[in-house]
């Protein structure tokens, strides 16, 4: 069941209920630096591409996206979360395949209304052909990502700066990157660890280095 949903109720006869219509669900995200106007834009488009529900925020691309997790929540199996543009959802091409391999993983899919021009859904080929090659960018991410951290302890070492085991907060947020580098989802970095999705995917937005990783393409 979706959140705040009620149990499906029998029919009089006690066959059980059909189970309910998949659902398009559309989010939206502009900046906390852009207009309102280009939220309600977004707001315009998911709606009319058939979106009975669309969750909305104004949040920078390195922060806390509190209506984006709640998107995740809220799909269902069969359902469809659309997204006017790839970079209205993910920072990075790590996040994206992250996002979309949560969502592969409850049988949800993906619709980019513009994508350089046209729409990809990735129930079709060629919207796998495309997420099988932003795969092979997020994988080269993570391992230059790992790479990065090593190379950092290696030098705070030499320096004499490196202070070992980090409060357990830190230490929490340095697994999630070190499971992700192992390319664990979301969803399970957060079972291991016992924390929310939500802190997983800030811990990774704020990972050391992340600022050079790969942009996503703005159609």
């Amino acid at each position: 069941m979706r959140p705040g949903e009620e149990p499906p109720q029998p029919r009089p006869n006690g066959t059980p209920m059909p189970p309910p219509a998949p659902l398009l669900v559309g989010y939206a995200r502009t900046s906390t630096a852009e207009q309102a106007a280009g939220l309600e834009a977004q707001q315009r488009d998911l709606s009319a591409a058939g979106c009975g529900r669309v969750f909305s925020e104004q949040a920078s691309s390195v922060g806390s996206r509190a209506e984006l997790v709640r998107a995740m929540d809220f799909v269902r199996e069969g359902d469809t979360l659309v997204v006017t543009k790839i970079d209205r959802l993910a920072r990075s091409t790590i996040h994206l395949w992250d996002i979309v391999r949560d969502l592969d993983m409850k049988g949800v899919s993906l619709r980019v209304l513009n994508l350089g021009g046209e729409m990809v859904d990735t129930r079709s080929a060629t919207g796998r052909l495309i997420l099988n090659i932003f795969a092979g960018f997020a994988q080269f991410e993570r391992e230059m990502m790992l790479e990065r951290q090593k190379e950092g302890i290696a030098k705070a070492k030499a320096e004499g700066r490196y202070t070992g085991r980090k409060p357990s907060a830190r230490l929490k947020a340095d697994d999630a990157r070190r499971l992700h580098a192992e390319g664990k989802t979301v969803t399970e970095i957060a079972k291991a660890l016992g924390i929310g999705r939500a802190s997983v995917y800030r811990a990774l937005e704020t990972a050391p280095g992340t600022a050079q990783d790969t942009a996503l393409p703005v159609a």
